[in-house]
């Protein structure tokens, strides 16, 4: 019994290691048909051209622009300083306000120099009373010396008498010439003395805004007393440093256009951007050039001057100055989306008329808006690709739909793009 009972569960083994067997048989089989299915589903047609944009490559004039970094300044910047030493007893303009020539900035205490001014008047009035005294001694030293000098060659009087006289007119001619330098000194003190009391008034030296003060009243100042500054402002100086090789463009330029750059005479409009990328709405022009290149840098420094009514642009800002540096004729041009780089060479696809993409290797030049010069090559004439660079090879068939530079200039760069 038992016997029989094992032999049965051998048989019920063997069957169920058939069947699972089987199920797995039938399982990879199924996996296969489905595995075959993806393959041919995967082995799409082949695609046929591509659609592209292309542009025309066009020449044209170009103007090139250079564009610096510029600092601003006052066109005249002035230190007030006394010219007398006192107490500051008083500020009389407004900090940052417009100020006027010879407005007075600052009172220093002027009582020490009135009483010099009275001093020295009275000397003058003392000077010229000595000078008068001598003057009438000599006046009568004449009249006596006159008197005497034909009695004396008539023997009616002493020689001795005619030799006192004489003497004593050289004597009062003399005192005269003493007393008019007396009187000459006293009236110069007495016109140093004005001129310290009107010092007493500090006065701006020029027209513009005057700037914070340096000392408040209350303290004592002295002529090296630095007490503020005014900037004239209108026009506005803005200082910027060009290369070597933007300069001799810039005076090439200038000479063409019948003015000369160094002279401060040149008729280059200059334009300027301001911090927030508005552009200032008036143009400038070269004033000066500095004397010498800086070795350390290779560029020389300008100043221009800029239009500033109101006074609106101030010393310690920033801004662009933009310039016209060159004009290139019938120069070829392409759009900026037409450029690809690769490991450092440029390159564009060029539509051939075989209905293929061609690569061309190309020479770049100057960069102006969303356009770039070649300088070698392209041919005039040629149709660069505008559209679809990253699904393009070398050979692949393609079908061209020509559009305008400027609606190509008008489309965003794709990735990729120079």
């Amino acid at each position: 019994m038992n016997h029989m009972y094992r032999k049965m569960r051998i048989e019920n083994s063997r069957a169920t290691l058939l069947l699972t067997a089987g199920a797995l048989l039938a399982a990879m089989a199924g996996i296969g048909i489905t595995g075959c299915g993806k393959g041919q589903a995967k082995a799409a047609p082949a695609s046929g051209p591509i659609p592209v944009t292309v542009v025309k490559v066009g020449q044209k004039d170009v103007s090139l622009t250079g564009n610096w970094v510029g600092t601003l300044d006052g066109f005249l910047n002035v230190q007030i300083q006394p010219e007398v030493s006192g107490y500051l007893i008083s500020q009389n303009y407004r900090e940052g306000s417009p100020v006027r020539k010879d407005q007075v900035l600052f009172q220093i205490d002027p009582r020490l120099f009135q009483a010099t001014v009275d001093q020295t008047q009275a000397q003058v009035a003392q000077a010229r009373g000595q000078l008068a005294q001598a003057q009438a001694q000599q006046i009568l030293a004449q009249i006596n010396l006159k008197r005497d000098t034909p009695l004396a060659a008539a023997k009616a009087i002493a020689q001795s008498q005619l030799d006192n006289d004489k003497q004593v007119a050289a004597q009062d001619d003399a005192a005269v010439a003493a007393a008019e330098a007396a009187t000459k000194t006293a009236e110069a003190s007495l016109t140093t003395a004005k001129l310290n009391l009107g010092f007493t008034q500090v006065r701006s030296l020029i027209s513009g805004v005057a700037g914070q003060a340096a000392i408040q009243a209350g303290n004592l100042v002295t002529p090296s007393s630095a007490l503020t500054s005014v900037s004239q402002l209108d026009p506005i100086k803005v200082y910027f440093s060009i290369s070597d090789a933007e300069y001799l463009a810039l005076t090439e330029l200038a000479h063409q256009q019948g003015s000369d750059l160094l002279s401060g005479h040149s008729n280059l409009p200059l334009s300027l951007a301001l911090a927030n990328g508005k552009a200032w709405p008036y143009k400038g022009h070269v004033v000066w050039v500095d004397r010498q290149m800086n070795q350390q840098t290779g560029a020389i420094r300008i100043a221009a001057a800029f239009p500033n009514p109101q006074d609106v642009l101030r010393p310690g800002q920033f801004g662009r100055v933009t310039a016209e540096t060159e004009v290139r004729r019938d120069a070829l041009v392409i759009p900026q989306l037409a450029i690809q780089e690769l490991q450092g060479v440029q390159r564009v696809y060029i539509a051939g008329p075989d209905q293929r993409v061609h690569v061309v290797n190309v020479t770049l030049g100057a960069q102006f808006g969303k356009e770039w010069i070649v300088n070698a090559g392209l041919q005039p004439g040629q149709l660069v690709i505008t559209s679809n660079l990253q699904k393009l090879r070398d050979g692949a068939a393609i079908v061209p739909h020509e559009i305008s530079e400027q609606a190509a200039i008008q489309t965003s760069s794709p990735t990729g793009a120079r």
